[in-house]
């Protein structure tokens, strides 16, 4: 038996890649996904390629910035599946922008996707993870909500609103639904590859601060998550795991100039 065999998830962003990894490795271990997304075409394929491998998908469009989509969203899983066991809660953009020059949708945008909206899909489904005896959280959170870095004052603060989210729920909640957080490193992911299209030195740079000597995949993350929700992590809840290749760690001046200078 498979350990995620009968669960029911929702995985949100999961049209592409670590979401659309999460409801693949999910889907593999038994769980029945609903695939969410703003983007049709995205979760559409997603649903396709797992229900092709002998796995059970759907696909529900919900832009995470909107609550009453995210009751639909919650309603659709429960209408279709029968009850929530898992989520994850994977959606998330906005890293670089303007301090000085971004409007205040632009910011209330980046906090709504990537702590705003994680808050109320997990209170929408917890009293439906209850009702089937408990059931597990896993958020993604950014290196950013710790490090300090230029341009990137929103989403760092709205990934560290998610972290805290984290220990608060999975302390309310707590032993019936576990919530865990991990906090990623440099993630071969679009959000990257936009930022290479327009400095591709940067990742070398990465991949020299990281002292695992390359960028992460999906997969790393992926992995990490269905550990998290899975009943080996029975005893872990309201932890951030670092997933990272060593990047956010702290580090010696000693370290950091090597670092610098030898790669």
């Amino acid at each position: 038996m498979s350990s995620f065999d009968g669960k029911v998830a929702i995985v949100t962003g999961a049209g592409r890649g670590i979401g659309r990894q999460i409801a693949r490795d999910w889907a593999k271990q038994g769980a029945r996904i609903v695939c969410a997304a703003r983007s049709e075409d995205e979760i559409l394929a997603a649903a396709e390629e797992i229900n092709r491998a002998g796995g059970q998908a759907v696909a529900q469009v919900c832009d995470i910035r909107s609550a009453s989509e995210i009751e639909q969203l919650v309603a659709m899983a429960v209408d279709q599946y029968g009850g929530i066991d898992l989520v994850a809660n994977n959606a998330g953009a906005g890293g670089a922008m303007s301090t000085m020059d971004s409007s205040e949708e632009e910011i209330l945008d980046v906090y709504k996707i990537n702590a705003v909206g994680p808050f109320h899909l997990s209170r929408f489904a917890i009293p439906h993870m209850l009702e089937r005896g408990g059931g597990a959280i896993v958020n993604i959170s950014s290196g950013m909500a710790v490090l300090g870095d230029f341009g990137g004052v929103a989403y760092g603060a709205a990934k560290a609103a998610l972290e805290q989210t984290t220990r608060m729920l999975a302390l309310e909640f707590a032993p019936r639904v576990r919530v865990n957080a991990i906090r990623c490193g440099s993630i071969e992911t679009s959000m990257l590859e936009g930022l290479f299209k327009v400095q591709p030195e940067m990742r070398s740079e990465l991949e020299k601060w990281t002292p695992a000597n390359r960028l992460g995949r999906p997969e790393d993350i992926a992995a990490a998550a269905t550990f998290l929700c899975s009943e080996e992590a029975s005893f872990i809840t309201g932890a951030i795991l670092d997933v990272d290749g060593g990047l956010i760690m702290g580090k010696s001046p000693l370290a950091l100039s090597q670092m610098a200078s030898t790669g």
